[in-house]
């Protein structure tokens, strides 16, 4: 990525048909602290990476409570995605203040993609540098969304996003077919390892990482660190040995791991791309 004469305005089409002020505000949430979503038919589990932009300063929080029935995890510009998940709280208070039901997760992610879409229609505004991992459950049961900065969205079984997030795609792709009879322990669990690989051989403790919950019967909570610590420690993901399911096939893991490494070297994740949390 760098500055030509085509990323001065958002509204500006360069000659190969793209917007690169768009595209800027997407690498934003590559630079971000990794995040992860999880669903199966009754749960969707949403996790992230606890990231200080000092040893003597706490973490940015990257998972918000919408309603007792959403939540969203995100990554990039944290300040961006406060603002948005304010946004989505005021729709749900509105919609249940209408209509005395709680708001579908599929339509909120709709006018969440529109509200960012305006924001690459208008030469007087920039992009939300965030990506939103929206997780929720309604009528239709349960939902993950990916809300990207360009105002797409997609609905997915299980997705991640920020730095070195390609490591946990290649685990989830090669679980997926199991996530939607999983159990909410289960499902934790896979999140749990799934965010080990976007470490790259740090320890994941309870104090480097967000898990939150949502499922039937259950609202939107996020778990506290000693319930973590101690499914951590249940699940052995603090030591080095690898989920059984994946020692069935450690040449494929092996092959898949490396290829998740060698395309993350594209876009490390760098603390000092901006002066601002990511």
């Amino acid at each position: 990525m760098f500055r030509n004469q085509y990323d001065t305005d958002v509204t500006t089409w360069s000659p190969a048909g793209r917007l690169f002020q768009v595209e800027y505000a997407m690498e934003a949430v590559k630079q971000g602290s990794a995040a992860i979503g999880l669903r199966s038919k009754n749960h969707v589990v949403l996790a992230c990476v606890n990231k200080s932009s000092s040893e003597l300063s706490s973490h940015q929080k990257k998972i918000f409570k919408v309603d007792d029935h959403i939540g969203v995890a995100i990554s990039g510009l944290t300040a961006d995605g406060r603002v948005l998940s304010r946004h989505m709280r005021n729709e749900c208070i509105n919609y249940f203040y209408s209509y005395e039901s709680q708001l579908p997760v599929g339509r909120l992610v709709v006018q969440l993609a529109d509200k960012a879409q305006v924001c690459t229609q208008r030469s007087w505004k920039r992009p939300y540098g965030v990506g939103l991992l929206v997780g929720g459950l309604d009528e239709s049961g349960a939902h993950l969304y990916y809300n990207c900065p360009s105002g797409n969205y997609f609905e997915y079984q299980a997705f991640a996003i920020g730095s070195r997030s390609q490591a946990a795609k290649t685990y989830l792709e090669r679980r997926f077919e199991n996530f939607m009879a999983s159990s909410r322990e289960n499902l934790i669990k896979d999140a749990l390892f799934a965010l080990r690989e976007t470490l790259q051989g740090e320890k994941l403790t309870s104090s480097s990482c967000t898990i939150a919950v949502v499922g039937v019967g259950e609202a939107f909570h996020v778990l506290d660190q000693e319930t973590v610590q101690a499914l951590i420690n249940e699940f052995e993901i603090a030591g080095e040995e690898a989920p059984a399911d994946d020692a069935a096939a450690p040449d494929q893991a092996g092959d898949s791991e490396s290829g998740a490494t060698a395309a993350d070297q594209a876009t490390p994740f760098d603390p000092d791309v901006a002066p601002m949390d990511m």
